[in-house]
This record gives C-alpha cells, sequence and structure tokens, in this order.
C-alpha cells in the first residue's frame, strides 16, 4: 500500500560544486578554502533555486506502511551534498570511491598515493568538492592547528568530570558544550547578521569545532585512562597531532588514524549522527549545538558502539577455541558461527541497512591489515571470518546482506597498535563524524535551507487511510 510522500525533494549533487571553480590543472592559485568556498556561492545558489523552481513538482518516489513504521528506510526526501551511498558499490565523498581518494588525495608524505589520505585533504574535498593541491591542504592543516585550542574554562570542565564513572562518549559531549561560547554564528545571530552572509560565521564554527575535538577527545582519554597530560606536535598534521596528544607516536599508527577519520567521515545523510546534526543546525542552532546532538545519536549502541562489540565477540570466540584446544581454521570458524546463529544470536559485523555487498571500508581496513599486520592473530582470525561468513549467512537465509561492514575490522586494528579501551572506541568515530555533517551543516546554512519539518502520521490515520486504498 502506498501513498504519495509530496514534501520529499532530494537531488545528489555529487560534482556540482565542484564545477563552479575548477580550473585548468598547472594554473590554480593557491587560495584559502574559505576564499574557493566564497567564490563558489553565487553560482551554487542560483544553481538550487534553477533546481527547485524547475522541478520542484517531481515527485522522488512514493512511501509505504512498511517504511513509515520502520525507520524510514529508503525514504528519499533530504538534501545531501558530501556523500551518496549506493547498495552495490558503497560510498562516494563528492563522486571519488575510497580507492579513488587513495590515489588521488595528498598523503602525510606529499604525493597522492604515498600514504593514506589526509583528513585535510577529505575536508577541502567535502566542502568545495575539489581535489586539493598539497599546498592547499597544507593551509587547511595550518588552519585547523590554529583553532585548535580550547578556551582554559573548557579545559577545567572536562579535567573536573568524574572520569572513572562517566562515559567518554558524555565526557566529549559536556567538553564540546564547554566551548560553544566561542560560537561566532551564535554572535552574529544575535547581532541581527543577514540570512545570506550565515556562511561567514557558520564557515568559522565548523572549522572550529572540527579543530577543536581532536584536543577535547585526547584530554578525555589521557584522563580517563592515563595522567592527564597531553603534548602536541603541530609540525605533524591534523591526524598526527591528533596520535601525539593520545600519546602514540608510531607513524604506522599515525596512518592508521588518517585511514580511519577518512573513511569513518561521512556515509550520507540518513545516518543518525549525521541526520541529528543536520535536524539540530536545521533550528539554526550554531554548529557546536548541533554536532552534539550528531553525538548523541552517535552514542547509541545501533550506531556508534557496534566496533566495539564486534572485537569483543571476536575475542570471546579466540578464548573459546584456546580453551577447547581448537585451532582457528575455516572449519572451525563455520562451527562456531552456526552454533551462535543456531542459539538466536547475530553474527556482529556482518550486514548493513543500505548495503549489499562487501563494504568498502571494510576492504580497506583489511588491506592496511595485510600491509601492516600480516602476522597478528586477531586480524587473522577475522580474515579467517571473512572467507567463510558471507556464504554461513547466505545459507542460514535472514540477512540481506551477508557481507561484512566498517565495524568487522577497525577495533582489531586498534588493538593491535595497544589502544585497547573498548568504551573509548566511539569517540574517534565521534572525532571522524564531525567532518561529513559539518560540512553538510556548512551548506545547508549558506543555501539557505530550510528548518526540517516531515510530516508525521498516527497508527489510526494509517489504518484508515489503507482501508480506503484498499476499497
Amino acid at each position: 500500500i502506498f501513498f504519495r510522500f509530496f514534501s520529499c525533494r532530494m537531488i545528489s549533487l555529487r560534482h556540482v560544486v565542484g564545477s563552479f571553480s575548477r580550473v585548468p590543472k598547472g594554473a590554480r592559485a593557491v587560495t584559502t578554502l574559505k576564499e574557493t568556498i566564497a567564490a563558489q556561492l553565487p553560482a551554487k545558489r542560483d544553481y538550487i533555486k534553477t533546481l527547485q523552481k524547475e522541478y520542484g513538482d517531481v515527485v522522488l518516489g512514493e512511501v509505504t506502511v512498511d517504511q513509515c513504521i520502520g525507520g524510514a528506510r529508503g525514504v528519499k526526501c533530504m538534501l545531501w551534498e558530501t556523500s551518496l551511498l549506493d547498495a552495490n558499490e558503497g560510498i562516494r565523498f563528492r563522486g571519488h570511491t575510497i580507492p579513488d581518494l587513495q590515489k588521488t588525495l595528498p598523503s602525510f608524505t606529499g604525493p597522492a598515493g604515498a600514504g593514506e589520505p589526509t583528513p585535510e585533504g577529505l575536508i577541502w574535498l567535502l566542502l568545495t568538492g575539489n581535489i586539493p593541491t598539497k599546498e592547499e591542504e597544507a593551509s587547511l592543516t595550518a588552519e585547523l592547528h590554529k583553532n585548535g585550542d580550547i578556551p582554559p574554562e573548557a579545559e577545567a570542565v572536562i579535567r573536573g568530570l568524574p572520569h572513572k564513572t562517566m562515559h567518554p562518549m558524555t565526557q566529549l559531549k559536556i567538553g564540546l558544550l564547554a566551548c560553544q561560547p566561542e560560537s561566532k554564528f551564535a554572535r552574529a545571530y544575535q547581532e541581527g547578521t543577514r540570512k545570506t552572509e550565515y556562511w561567514d560565521p557558520v564557515y568559522d564554527d565548523i572549522i572550529s569545532v572540527i579543530s577543536k575535538l581532536p584536543k577535547i577527545a585526547s584530554l578525555v582519554y589521557r584522563c580517563t585512562y592515563h595522567d592527564g597530560k597531553i603534548v602536541e606536535d603541530r609540525g605533524s598534521d591534523f591526524s598526527g597531532n591528533f596520535c601525539r596528544m593520545l600519546g602514540y607516536n608510531d607513524p604506522s599508527f599515525d596512518e592508521l588514524m588518517r585511514l580511519y577519520m577518512v573513511i569513518h567521515s561521512d556515509h550520507e545523510g540518513g545516518n543518525a549522527s549525521a541526520h541529528a546534526t543536520r535536524l539540530c543546525g536545521s533550528t539554526l542552532s550554531d554548529p557546536y549545538l548541533a554536532y552534539v546532538g550528531g553525538l548523541s545519536a552517535l552514542a547509541g549502541p545501533l550506531h556508534g558502539l557496534a566496533n566495539q562489540e564486534v572485537l569483543r565477540w571476536i575475542q570471546e570466540l579466540q578464548a573459546k577455541f584456546k580453551a577447547e584446544g581448537k585451532a582457528v581454521t575455516a572449519e572451525t570458524i563455520t562451527e562456531f558461527a552456526w552454533d551462535t546463529l543456531k542459539s538466536g544470536k547475530i553474527i556482529p559485523g556482518y550486514g548493513h541497512a543500505v548495503l549489499r555487498k562487501t563494504d568498502p571500508r571494510y576492504t580497506c581496513q583489511r588491506e592496511f591489515g595485510l600491509k601492516h599486520m600480516p602476522d597478528d592473530e586477531l586480524f587473522k582470525i577475522v580474515d579467517t571470518i571473512y572467507q567463510v561468513m558471507p556464504g554461513i549467512l547466505t545459507e542460514h537465509g535472514k540477512t540481506k546482506n551477508p557481507y561484512p561492514n566498517v565495524d568487522s575490522h577497525s577495533g582489531v586494528l586498534l588493538w593491535h597498535y595497544g589502544f585497547t579501551q573498548y568504551d573509548y572506541y566511539t569517540v574517534l568515530f565521534g572525532v571522524s563524524r564531525a567532518m561529513g555533517a559539518l560540512s553538510q551543516l556548512f551548506w545547508d546554512r549558506a543555501l539557505g535551507l530550510p528548518l526540517e519539518r516531515p510530516k508525521s502520521l498516527t497508527p489510526e490515520w494509517i489504518e484508515n487511510f489503507a482501508k480506503n486504498t484498499k476499497k
């Protein structure tokens, strides 16, 4: 049973922003990120106005009762520029796949492809649609470092929290809220800034939030698990400095952090943390407040806690096999998997709400493991599981997607480097997701997008409508 959902409007805008500002290779002058965006604004605003004027009455889809009750899965009703998720292809960031990014975005050592792509390069891409030059990426690194300090009173708040009893995600949100008085957008709005100029202070705020999150997150980590001392390295890039503040000084771990942050940055707009950020921001809450909303969604067990649950499951499997004197083989994994499924439990780390193939974010992490830790015991277990699990789940017949997702691997990679604090893993996810959610929030304000207000329905209305439709 279907009913029209005329308020739904979504147009994929991959490549559009970049097309307004690209110049021939070799002729591009080094400009700041803000200058690049400012040059794109007039044409981009005209494009969206024309799009709505010419196609505003086009119906993009229909909504079933199943979708209405089942979390709005697959309902096309959200404009989201920075990424698009295809069920069979995986995520594309402004039209680029993860392998594309690994080949084209600048690496820390310099040339694209020489190492993992940097978050700075991805931020530039998400906001402009352009692959940055190394010089442009370096200018953004400097801007992020410049904005990375947090107010002394915010640091005092974080240090004063009950670290041993409060979840790290709660601490992260409190720390970010304590920085909110620095919001330039909140101040500009109070001063009566014109709507067409919102983009300027919003840009400053999203850069500030992205810049400050590693420092806030590191304070949470060092105060909760160590001695509370922070050592910075602003001679490194965004990821390298984050690793130093966490207490790690291993180039290989730096590379993992770059990869981790890039692949966790964005996954189109329908996921809970991105949507919550966007929804809060649509009320004209400033980016600090809006992203706290996103972090609250990410803290839920059905969203950001999955990787630690996968790691626990793998370690329980490892302990059981050792206790029983079993080797990790395709046969013993198969037996364990069927025992798990027959007992009514699920296999964590497999399946996805949208994807119908192996998550490309899993694949690039597997390739990282093969390069940096091929003999790691937990990595070998994960790889053996990957060899047999899709076939088992397909035979079981109750999973639409029998392939691994991003969470199947990230916990094991972190564990290899001694990063063993499960409860903190979601904080790393939160630092990463800010890049995508806040990039879209910038364009929401720059384009003057309205307050989100979908139509809700009561069960009785649905029943009456369905009965009348069936007559």
